[in-house]
């Protein structure tokens, strides 16, 4: 099958609330745009914010019917809004991080049977020897998450080994969990996937591997042995044979390449919406990797995702894992690694601020960033060591640091270096946690990544340690007030800047991964080719200052105090 137009690139991002799809032409434009939102879109679920929650057990979990549906529906309206399916030379995805979904016999027989007359919903939901998958912000795994940050010793020596210590959400200590409460269905479970690699695999027409970035969001895979960590499979394996469970794996089948041809799509797609038979399935990765492929990132460039969650990425050639960061392989560059930093209480928390500040559902952003713009910074006065407003806001229990959903507000004099609870006299409530909110998520940025930014050079050597640019992405990347308590509290010598399709940001860097993985020459890297084809007036807007001499060291001292918030609260855990 031949097609004369220009060649197109699909990029699928499956993330908590949305199905986004983008195609792109080798220039890197983005041509046709669909998306599926899943509290408003679907049919049948009874979801909110795109999952289901049992409080009783901090479960927080979403059916893969729903994602299922998503997919069928962004296909129709692509097809609808006229894209020719045989322009597609190739297909990647971006999937939230750490979920896993369990495939039964019948699964891996449907995926090579499907019928092309019907719907995948249809089709694929019996699939599955458990018909959800946990979300990121699952919090059930504690006592799971204790055994994997002992198993090597602790949580540095486990960091050091698969680049993070144990998390709630990590596939690791679900796995775990998932076989101590449904023995039955573990022994059922044929393969496991991550949401990543559960999309390649509906491309694919069967059970695809893992990506070489997303594997090391498990707590399993061994970084810089390339390879299961023995002692840590045993562990999720339990009882049962470690060669079990690296069979449901997928044993040692992880390509190294991040644009490794797993073979050519299903031809339940070819028939069905008329795909190029030659259609190449590249790897699809996190959702998190997937974003620093939205752009050709430089050295000490830093995203900042602004989505449900928050994240903070950089790349660098640097292996120096840390329990409170993440590091990863590069999805794309071998020698390369991804630092990231990722909190539950990103989107929902401001969002909880926000409704908190008005009734008007037309206004709720403008009066949030009107508050927050008319509020002085920390809530001082002129004088940079008066005192200090500060508070951690929590709806869910938090990651980093680990503690129980709460808010806690305090007063600290940076003088003393003193914490005392805000009262009513010093914390005007809701007003003032518009600002907090936004300055103590940066805040926390800044104190975990304080040890991995670098000096600047060259004419900028006399500046503090900070990121080169700040770029945002992400639904809130669009806030004014935001972006600019961003460069306040993150520094950026060049400034804060957003991607024009931040909000697609993920599903943008799985169409540059689909891209780069086809038409790429021999050795060439994807940020050699992105770079070459980069027009950056096209892609990105400066939109804040970033690095302000005195605003950012007065920061610099509220870092302090956040510290000490956060270890005040975990006394108490």
């Amino acid at each position: 099958m031949t097609n004369t137009k220009s060649a197109l690139y699909l990029g699928f991002d499956l993330s908590t609330q949305q199905l986004k799809g983008l195609a792109v032409n080798s220039d890197l434009k983005v041509e046709y745009e669909a998306k599926f939102d899943f509290d408003t879109d679907a049919k049948g679920f009874n979801v909110h914010k795109g999952v289901l929650t049992n409080e009783a057990e901090n479960e927080v979990y979403a059916p893969l019917t729903l994602w299922l549906q998503a997919l069928d529906v962004v296909l129709e309206k692509f097809e609808k809004g006229g894209l020719d399916f045989g322009r597609i030379r190739g297909v990647s995805a971006a999937g939230m991080q750490h979920g896993s979904v369990y495939w039964n016999e019948l699964g891996e027989h449907a995926l090579e049977s499907l019928d092309d007359s019907r719907s995948l919903q249809e089709q694929l939901s019996e699939a599955f020897s458990h018909p959800y998958s946990p979300n990121w912000q699952d919090a059930s795994t504690q006592k799971q998450c204790d055994a994997f940050d002992s198993c090597l010793g602790d949580g540095s020596r486990l960091a050091q080994a698969t680049g993070s210590k144990a998390h709630h959400r990590f596939t690791g200590p679900q796995i775990l969990r998932f076989r101590a409460k449904y023995p039955d269905k573990y022994e059922r479970t044929s393969r496991i996937s991550l949401v990543s690699s559960f999309l390649a695999s509906i491309f694919l027409g069967k059970v695809a591997p893992f990506d070489i970035a997303d594997v090391c969001g498990m707590n399993l895979w061994d970084i810089k042995a390339g390879a299961w960590n023995e002692d840590l499979v045993s562990l999720a394996a339990g009882s049962h044979e470690t060669s079990d469970l690296k069979e449901k794996l997928g044993a040692a089948n992880v390509p190294e390449d991040g644009g490794a041809f797993l073979g050519t799509i299903s031809p339940y797609f070819v028939k069905r919406y008329g795909f190029n038979d030659a259609c190449a399935i590249a790897p699809s990765t996190g959702d998190n990797p997937s974003t620093i492929l939205a752009l050709p990132l430089r050295p000490m460039d830093a995203i900042v995702s602004l989505g449900t969650s928050t994240t903070f990425l950089m790349s660098t050639p640097y292996y120096k894992p840390d329990p409170a960061v993440h590091f990863m392989n590069h999805p794309t560059t071998a020698g390369l690694y991804m630092f990231m930093l990722c909190y539950k209480n990103g989107g929902l928390a401001r969002e909880e601020v926000r409704d908190s500040l008005s009734q008007s559902s037309e206004q709720l952003w403008q009066t949030f960033d009107n508050v927050a713009s008319s509020t002085s910074p920390l809530g001082q006065s002129s004088d940079p060591t008066s005192q200090m407003r500060l508070g951690l806001f929590f709806p869910r229990p938090e990651i980093v640091p680990n503690v129980r959903a709460g808010v806690w507000r305090y007063i600290y004099n940076p003088t003393m270096n003193e914490l005392r609870e805000a009262d009513k006299a010093t914390w005007r409530q809701p007003e003032d946690d518009a600002r907090a909110i936004v300055e103590s998520q940066f805040l926390s940025l800044r104190l975990r990544s304080r040890g991995l930014v670098e000096r600047p050079t060259g004419v900028n050597a006399h500046l503090p340690p900070q990121p080169r640019r700040i770029y945002l992405v992400g639904g809130a990347s669009r806030n004014a007030a935001i972006a600019k308590t961003a460069g306040e509290v993150l520094g950026g010598v060049e400034g804060v800047y957003r991607l024009d399709v931040g909000e697609n940001a993920c599903a943008l860097g799985a169409a540059y991964k689909a891209l780069w993985a086809f038409e790429r020459k021999p050795m060439q890297s994807f940020e050699e080719l992105i770079s070459g084809r980069w027009k950056e007036h096209d892609f990105v807007k400066r939109i804040a200052v970033g690095y302000q001499e005195g605003i950012f060291e007065r920061y610099g001292l509220a870092v302090e105090g956040l510290d000490m918030i956060e270890k005040e609260v975990l006394k108490g855990e």
